[in-house]
């Protein structure tokens, strides 16, 4: 558009140039002159309107107060967590639960939220079996246990039994010593026995020299 524009405009420059009557200069001047103002027009970059970009509201971070206190217990086949707390509403409850550990949020109690988690029990649960009740005074978490049997505590913890590294006392090492206490409150006969023995101790005869003690 803007090309065939300019060719009009130079077609018309060249009549003007050659026309003569006034009238017909005043024609080719008026067109000239709007076709200028096109050319113009057209020359400009169009400015496309700004589109506003919704902007996403930030949702502000959750704040718990941890509850650390809980009692329970267990028979072969499940765990019970019981979490005493009033005003639950069981529809605020989440609650996750992984193969070794517990994780129970509880929003807006009295404008408060609070969470018990156990990072990692004492031994493995089943999760999808898992399920959480929630009564006036308390919520009751029950877990199944991945095998039957009895856990010594909710919370894992290493066994601290460990094998002793020390090493065993040499048997000669007792004997010498025996030996040592014995020269010195014995006799010279006694004395004199405990050198021999010392001696073939040291030799590896030591078996036949103690049967005189």
């Amino acid at each position: 558009m803007a090309e065939e524009v300019l060719l009009d405009l130079e077609e018309l420059r060249q009549l003007q140039n050659i026309a003569k009557r006034p009238r017909v200069l005043n024609l080719l001047s008026s067109e000239i002159c709007n076709l200028e103002k096109m050319s113009v027009s057209s020359a400009k970059p169009k400015v496309e309107p700004a589109v506003p970009v919704p902007v996403k509201p930030v949702s502000p971070a959750v704040n718990y107060v941890t509850l650390g206190t809980f009692s329970w217990d267990q028979d072969n086949e499940k765990v019970k967590v019981y979490i005493s707390l009033e005003g639950v509403d069981e529809n605020k409850v989440e609650a996750e639960f992984k193969p070794m550990s517990l994780d129970i949020k509880i929003h807006d109690v009295q404008g408060k939220n609070y969470r018990c988690a156990i990072p990692k029990l004492h031994k493995e649960i089943v999760p999808e079996k898992c399920k959480v009740l929630v009564k006036p005074k308390r919520i009751v978490v029950t877990m199944f246990k991945s095998s039957r049997g009895n856990w010594m505590d909710i919370h894992y913890k290493e066994d601290k039994i460990k094998p002793s590294l020390e090493k065993e006392k040499d048997p000669m090492a007792g004997i010498m010593d025996l030996m040592k206490n014995m020269y010195e409150g014995g006799d010279e006969e006694m004395k004199k026995t405990i050198a021999k023995a010392w001696t073939d101790a040291r030799s590896g005869k030591a078996g036949d020299s103690l049967k005189g003690l």
